[in-house]
Parts: structure tokens; sequence; C-alpha cells
């Protein structure tokens, strides 16, 4: 079920609202979740899959400075895609996510499965920081999926957390 990706379609119509999305450990699957939604084309904009540092610099204007202090899986590199994504496509909704879905690729002081989902909007910048417990596919999906359900939450005027690793199973087997 994507009740979610329903509902944020009908909050943002009702808001006149386009969305864009910036993706890396994700690789497309956000955007295609929003667009397995008839009509979408009405509030969706499109968005960047930015998987390289050099993609995120490039094209969603993210700082090289940012990258080497926190790394690209940090809050502010997510919060920097987020607004990238709103800058050069002109909408007032943008979604980033990125993350270490694993199996390699984690640190000492990063973890697999350890996923930033940032938001921006007009006067509003959100993040939020999982570590998801599963394999590679389910870290995707898990990240995708709480996507929109904080972008759901935040355009329904909903106070938001982030969403334990049980929560997060639940919204994915709902699909």
């Amino acid at each position: 079920m994507l009740d979610e990706a329903v509902r944020i379609g009908e909050l943002l119509q009702k808001r006149a609202w386009w969305l864009a999305v910036a993706e890396s450990c994700t690789a497309g699957l956000l955007s295609h979740l929003i667009t397995e939604i008839p009509g979408s084309s009405a509030y969706y904009l499109g968005g960047v899959l930015a998987y390289a540092d050099t993609m995120k610099q490039a094209l969603l204007g993210v700082r090289a400075q940012s990258l080497q202090r926190w790394g690209a899986v940090s809050v502010q590199v997510a919060l920097e895609m987020a607004e990238g994504v709103r800058h050069i496509s002109g909408a007032e909704l943008g979604l980033s996510i990125t993350g270490i879905s694993g199996p390699g690729g984690a640190t000492p002081f990063k973890p697999v499965g350890l996923t930033y989902i940032a938001l921006a909007a007009p006067g509003e910048r959100r993040v939020w920081r999982q570590i998801w417990s599963g394999d590679r596919s389910f870290n995707k999906l898990a990240s995708a999926r709480v996507a929109l359900h904080y972008a759901c939450a935040y355009l329904s005027g909903s106070a938001v957390g982030a969403l334990s690793v049980d929560d997060a199973t639940a919204l994915c087997s709902a699909l």
C-alpha cells in the first residue's frame, strides 16, 4: 500500500506545491514510490540521483567543505541535498536521502544502515537520523518509505520524530 504517497500528492496539490527529491543510497527508489501514484505529474517535478560525491557537488551544489568535514552521510550533506534540489527544480518541497545501505561502507562512527533524511521547504529545514539493521534491500526500502512518512507528516502539520526499526518494518511490509 502506498497510502502516504497518495496523501502526499493530495496535500501538495491542496497547497499548490511541487515536490523534488535528491537520492543517494536509495538510487531512485523514492522517486519510484512517488510515481507509482497515477497523476503524480501534477505535483512531482522529478529527482536527482547523486550517488557519487562529485555528482552531489555538480548537480545539487553540495559544498566540498561539507563532504570533507562531515562526509556524504551526514546531517549537513542531507540538508544541502534537499536545499539543492529545491533550488535547481523550483519546487517548494525538497526531500533527500543519503546513507550507507550496506553490506560494506561502514566506518567506526558510521555503521551500515545509517541514513539521513532531510526536508527543505519555505522557512523550514528538518533532518532525521535512522539506523536500519536490515540487508541492503531493506535499508533502501525503509529509507524511501520513511521519507514518504516524514513528508506526509510535515505536510499534514504533524510533529514526527525518528521511527523505530519496528515501525519502519511495518511501513515496508504494508507494500
